[in-house]
């Protein structure tokens, strides 16, 4: 009884592993955290001291991590906020990018989608005529067999 119950979870254990929800989000994990560096460090090696660079000047430090006042070190809470705004941002234009990617596909689809349906109707009206035209053709056909007969 135990051995079928082991069975029983090993196999839904293995379902549930096996689904394809769970394998797309470990890819979404690992590829979110290779991203995370990716944009850790645009952030902070390139943009924040960027935009922070006329400050730490101003303060008369060489770090940003040197600007505190009583060991309270603001400098490094400033580049977290900066950072926090910085990766928002980024995050808004690329979400923003691909709506208006998405819905540029969707009119190219929705305009596609009409041109086949304004198509088909031809193809359904040609083939309509053409039904009308062998049915009088049948008819002019019965006729001229019973006038001859």
């Amino acid at each position: 009884m135990i051995a079928n119950r082991g069975r029983t979870f090993l196999a839904d254990f293995r379902d549930f592993i096996l689904r394809g929800n769970v394998i797309d989000l470990a890819i979404a994990v690992v590829i979110g955290g290779a991203f995370n560096g990716i944009v850790n460090s645009l952030v902070g090696d390139i943009i924040t001291p960027a935009i922070l660079s006329p400050a730490i000047k101003a303060a008369g430090v060489d770090k940003l991590a040197d600007l505190s006042i009583s060991g309270i070190k603001y400098g490094l809470f400033l580049s977290s906020v900066i950072n926090f705004l910085v990766i928002a941002f980024c995050l808004f234009l690329i979400i923003r990018s691909f709506e208006a990617i998405k819905q540029k596909l969707i009119r190219q689809q929705e305009l596609q989608d009409a041109e086949n349906a304004a198509s088909q109707a031809e193809k359904v009206d040609k083939a309509i005529i053409a039904q009308e035209n062998l049915t009088k053709a049948i008819e002019t056909l019965t006729e001229v067999i019973n006038q001859k007969s």
